[in-house]
């Protein structure tokens, strides 16, 4: 187990140290108003989540199975482990459904923010519900380790 329990740590290291840094730059840079930086940290925030969120992600799925499985977990009635199970899936979802495609989106308006010279309304606005949601897919995970450290109710 102690394998599985290293790549393990490892891919939540990856994911959750990704997400909220990515969001620490993105945000710090969407400060500065400057079109450029702006879309520098869209870009990077993107390219992040495929370098390190995704391979955190596998990490997490692969060894929390085979560590469930030899360690006798049950995935039947609602503990812990079902529960954690239940907002990683959500988080997950808000990540597919919602964040990388306003991260496609702030990529998109930012390129044109860099033509015009100025950063659009609108992508303030994609900007602003990244944030919120981005929160909520950092909570969740954050929750979930919570519930894994302490082996929750």
């Amino acid at each position: 187990m102690g394998l599985w329990l290293t790549l393990h740590l490892i891919g939540v290291l990856l994911m959750v140290g990704n997400i909220v840094t990515a969001a620490f730059w993105k945000i710090r840079a969407d400060r500065t108003g400057n079109p450029l930086i702006m879309h520098d940290a869209a870009k990077n925030v993107m390219i992040a989540d495929y370098v390190f969120t995704i391979p955190g992600l596998a990490l997490i799925v692969l060894s929390g199975s085979m560590m469930t499985g030899s360690l006798g977990y049950s995935l039947a009635g609602l503990n812990w482990l079902t529960f954690s199970l239940g907002l990683f899936a959500v988080t997950g979802l808000i990540w597919l459904l919602i964040l990388i495609p306003m991260q496609r989106k702030m990529i998109r308006l930012s390129a044109e923010g860099i033509k015009s010279g100025t950063v659009t309304a609108e992508y303030h606005k994609a900007s602003r519900n990244w944030a919120v949601y981005g929160t909520m897919a950092t909570l969740l995970p954050l929750g979930i380790l919570y519930l894994m450290i302490t082996k929750g109710f």
